[in-house]
């Protein structure tokens, strides 16, 4: 396998020389930039960039009287990563007295955090254990510092307590807090917003529970919110004395709001904001006077914010019977991506969220809970000619209908001054559609290399994901999957019909998951007949379903259970999976198309044997004699690629030059 990995190396690099060997990428990026920020206390925190260096620097300004001051340099990430190939930082928590800082550092992307603690006012750091999983909390006393440490499985499952100046360092007197013995739950840990509780979340594919310590007395026990139920999510944020609470169940699918009492939660939970079949409430943000839910209808986010009525510095409680409906906040793109920001400290009437479509860059705007106005705070700079063009991209929304009549909506953006609807241009779709993860429609302006030349853009937000609601996840799951694959080739169909483009010039993609649902609409297309796509990038595939969810051994196995079922007895999800596990279906001796598979070396989520017994696998039993089908496995990262910002470039453009040498435009320059 190495001295095939060589060659395609070697072949997509002497394939691409105008991707890779032009300032294409870069050139539209503000190399030298600075984050929105955000307040807490007497600081302004954010991290900037410096041009031509990879990584970000963390920093602060002491705020006084409203003027900010000089800056300091908290964490330069540039000069840390000097001597390795991999640099990641995890978990970078200033203590609530902002005089010390915890940070995990990855040097493998293995996904292993080594803890460390900073002081700020004379820069001494020490390391306080050697792997975690990057999640760490304070408590208020400012010398107690909580963290997660993974089993051999790579299951976060632990949670210590570390005391500054007491504690040894490397954790080996560290007193052990909460172990988490069921190997189907990973926990995770933080300081609630308001700086009360340290919550300690429990989480399987279906099910959660959260308990609590006081964060001002961290040796106190840990105490549960509500039971662990079978099929019952659930999340907590904390205002005065009530608990709000957002849960799911099997009946309330798409989730409810709650509101109970601290001192008895259990008896005394009363509904907030009750369950809408139409519409899912994805997240909360809780402040001393507001309370702003994000959630979701009709495949569209929207922004809900509820004036509470009073300050809970004030003593004031949440009454149920007098909660208002909100107000709304309104959006104008027919498809976009909207999630909360960073937040202020627990006392600000300001809401932060950031915005993004395929034509709007990533925008962190300001909202004023009290006035309704909004400020744009960040928009995220894109250089170039993007500017001059910004109004010939256009964005739609549309659906597809799948086999069994639901409609499956797709998202495209392309330029209208190249794209002419008349079936020549070049498209990728892309598809995610597992763990009811939402690929909405975000901005990218690595994108514009492709639509500049022409290209479609689109992603098909299939059953799988969470885009259309809860019911839509579990629509497309256990032994629903192959609706999955069935929606996708529809969607592939319909932008076929709509004028965009044709078979031959439409590539696909997808990764980690997405890739699961490449590998098999691939399969699906070929049994078919063919006729659906040309070419796809596999990325970080989980490809070898059967083989994998049968071996408890293999990381995240235990989980993944509840997502894709329990094949082990050899029975119906055995049989089911059978069906579709893409490795376990290729069709000998058929026509494949073209394809880019990548992998990692040091991947805890999908091992590079995947991708690598794929490739192996197609080239061995299908025809690829007119096909390119390409492996390529870094050597020096992970799931998520390389670190650095520039040569995660590096690794985009191999893929974009595979794409231009599929659609014939390998020596094209963005118009």
């Amino acid at each position: 396998m190495g001295v095939d990995l060589d060659l395609e190396l070697q072949d997509a690099h002497a394939h691409s020389p105008i991707v890779l060997r032009s300032p294409e990428f870069r050139g539209r990026i503000q190399e030298a930039d600075e984050s929105a920020g955000v307040v807490h206390g007497k600081y302004r925190y954010y991290t900037r960039t410096e041009t031509g260096e990879q990584y970000a620097i963390h920093c602060r300004r002491e705020v006084v009287d409203g003027v900010e001051q000089a800056e300091q340099v908290l964490l330069d990430e540039n000069k840390e990563a000097k001597g390795f190939s991999f640099y990641m930082t995890g978990g970078c928590n200033v203590s609530p007295d902002h005089r010390l800082m915890a940070f995990g550092v990855d040097t493998t992307g293995n996904e292993q955090f080594e803890l460390f603690v900073r002081d700020l006012e004379t820069g001494k750091t020490g390391s306080v254990v050697k792997a975690t999983d990057g999640s760490y909390a304070w408590a208020v006393d400012n010398k107690t510092l909580f963290y997660v440490t993974k089993d051999e499985l790579d299951r976060p499952c632990k949670v210590w307590r570390h005391k500054l100046g007491e504690s040894k360092a490397g954790g080996a007197d560290d007193v052990l807090v909460h172990h988490e013995e069921d190997d189907q739950f990973y926990l995770g840990i933080g300081l609630s917003r308001s700086e009360k509780f340290i919550y300690i979340h429990a989480g399987s594919a279906i099910t959660s529970e959260v308990k609590y310590i006081d964060a001002a007395n961290p040796t106190s026990p840990l105490v549960q919110v509500l039971p662990r139920t079978a099929d019952v999510e659930y999340s907590v944020s904390d205002r005065g004395d009530q608990f709000i609470i957002t849960r799911r169940t099997e009946k309330h699918f798409n989730s409810e709001v709650l509101v109970a009492d601290v001192a008895d939660p259990v008896g005394s939970l009363k509904v907030l904001i009750p369950h809408d079949a139409k519409v899912k409430i994805e997240d909360v943000e809780v402040s001393t006077r507001f309370l702003s839910v994000f959630q979701r209808a009709g495949g569209l986010q929207q922004a809900v914010v509820h004036d509470l009525g009073g300050d809970s510095r004030d003593g004031h409680r949440i009454v149920p019977k007098s909660f208002g409906r909100g107000k709304a906040i309104s959006f104008d793109d027919p498809t976009y991506e909207l999630g909360a920001a960073a937040q202020g400290d627990f006392d600000s009437r300001q809401l932060r969220y950031v915005y993004s479509s395929l034509t709007t860059p990533a925008t962190v705007v300001e909202y004023d809970c009290e006035t309704h106005e909004k400020r744009v705070v960040k928009v995220m700079p894109v250089l170039g000619d993007f500017a001059t063009n910004k109004d010939k991209y256009t964005s739609e929304r549309f659906f597809a209908k799948a086999p069994d009549g639901v409609q499956v909506p797709i998202s495209v953006v392309y330029r209208s001054d190249l794209v002419k609807k008349d079936s020549a241009s070049p498209m990728l779709l892309d598809a995610y559609a597992s763990y009811e993860i939402c690929n909405d429609a975000d901005f990218r302006s690595t994108r514009l290399s492709l639509l500049d030349r022409g290209f479609v853009f689109g992603i098909a937000h299939c059953r799988g994901g969470g885009e259309m609601g809860r019911e839509w996840y579990e629509n497309g799951k256990f032994l629903k999957k192959k609706n999955t694959f069935s929606d996708f080739l529809a969607c592939c169909e319909e932008v076929v019909k709509r004028g965009f483009t044709t078979p031959g010039r439409l590539a696909i993609s997808g990764r980690s998951a997405g890739g699961l649902t490449m590998g098999a609409s691939i399969n699906l297309a070929v049994q078919r007949g063919g006729g659906y796509f040309g070419a796809a990038i596999l990325g970080v595939p989980f490809v070898d379903v059967l083989t994998t969810m049968q071996d408890m051994t293999i990381p995240l196995t235990a989980i993944e259970v509840e997502e894709w079922g329990d094949p082990s007895d050899h029975g119906t999800y055995y049989r089911y999976m059978r069906e579709y596990s893409p490795i376990d279906n290729i069709q000998e001796g058929k026509k494949y198309p073209s394809m880019l598979v990548t992998g990692g070396l040091h991947d805890p989520r999908v091992g590079y044997w995947e991708p690598s017994k794929w490739v192996a696998a197609i080239r061995k039993k299908t025809d690829t004699s007119d096909n390119l089908v390409m492996l390529k496995i870094d050597l020096g990262a992970g799931h998520f690629s390389q670190s650095g910002r520039f040569d995660k470039l590096k690794e985009l453009a191999v893929e974009y030059a595979f794409l231009l040498k599929f659609a014939g435009m390998i020596h094209s320059r963005p118009s």
